[in-house]
């Protein structure tokens, strides 16, 4: 990008990430994943999912899925890490994903828009966030194994693969900044939770923590002053809790802000004017969480 454009701001990295968030996130939920996952021994949702994000980092053991995925139980990765990949090798995983990726980016936006000029230079942008990501290795171990993967060829698969680089970047920076403020997997959870975003019981059933855990978590955190409990349980955020919460998630961006430096706030601007049609289509699936179709 040309010296003279105005630089890329921590709030234009957030729309940028958010923008290309769902052209990644959607390979754990479309309904091309369960069939091609089936097909190489992988039965159930949380084996597709642990062995599919965690393949890039080779055959680790549970601990390892557990520590760079941050707020999922231990005990429920030890499910199925690492007997997945008695089943299908991380080499084998990694291409059923991408092959995952490429049916159901095909489907999801039409041969015509797969092909189109758009998204061509979306994925040139997006990818050259990505490669100034990876000159940013250090403290962000799941990012660095993704940032290790070949690129792929074909433009909507780039889009996919520096849309997964994204995420990642912007994950380990964020684990990074829960560890800084003193919140262990749970509490990130219980926290989270009290914004209202998510629903307390998904988050906590979807990552394997138990009532006696989580209830746990939330006395300590109304013994700091973060989160507050209401009628029936209901938990919200405090004043403090606002601002810590909001505190993580500024930090959070100025933290994903090396990815995107290198495009400059007109390039930033572009990228979601590009991305945003390929988000809105993949959201109106209503696969993703919480985007889902009610019957």
């Amino acid at each position: 990008m040309p010296s003279s454009t105005p630089p890329a701001t921590p709030d234009l990295a957030r729309a940028a990430w958010a923008e290309v968030e769902p052209i990644h996130t959607q390979i754990y939920f479309t309904p091309e994943a369960a069939p091609a996952f089936h097909g190489v021994g992988l039965e159930s949702l949380p084996s597709m999912y642990f062995a599919s994000r965690a393949a890039p980092l080779g055959p680790v053991g549970p601990e390892v899925v557990a520590a760079t995925f941050y707020n999922f139980n231990p005990e429920v990765v030890r499910g199925f890490i690492p007997d997945a990949w008695s089943v299908a090798s991380p080499q084998t995983v990694l291409r059923t994903r991408l092959k995952v990726a490429d049916e159901a980016l095909r489907r999801m936006l039409g041969a015509q828009t797969v092909e189109s000029p758009e998204l061509r230079e979306a994925a040139d942008l997006a990818r050259t966030a990505a490669e100034a990501a990876a000159r940013h290795l250090h403290g962000r171990p799941l990012f660095a194994a993704h940032a290790g993967l070949p690129w792929p060829d074909e433009p909507h698969l780039v889009l996919w693969h520096a849309a997964t680089l994204i995420r990642e970047f912007r994950g380990d920076g964020h684990i990074a900044l829960l560890l800084d403020a003193e919140l262990d997997a749970v509490e990130a959870l219980v926290s989270y939770a009290a914004t209202g975003i998510y629903r307390a019981r998904s988050l906590r059933k979807g990552r394997g923590w138990s009532e006696e855990t989580w209830d746990a978590a939330v006395d300590r955190l109304v013994d700091r002053g973060v989160v507050a409990v209401g009628g029936e349980g209901a938990l919200s955020l405090t004043k403090a809790g606002q601002r810590l919460r909001d505190d993580l998630e500024a930090r959070t961006d100025a933290l994903s802000l090396p990815a995107f430096e290198t495009l400059g706030a007109d390039g930033c601007r572009r990228l979601v004017e590009l991305a945003s049609p390929f988000a809105a289509a993949i959201r109106a699936e209503g696969i993703l969480p919480g985007t889902r179709k009610r019957d």
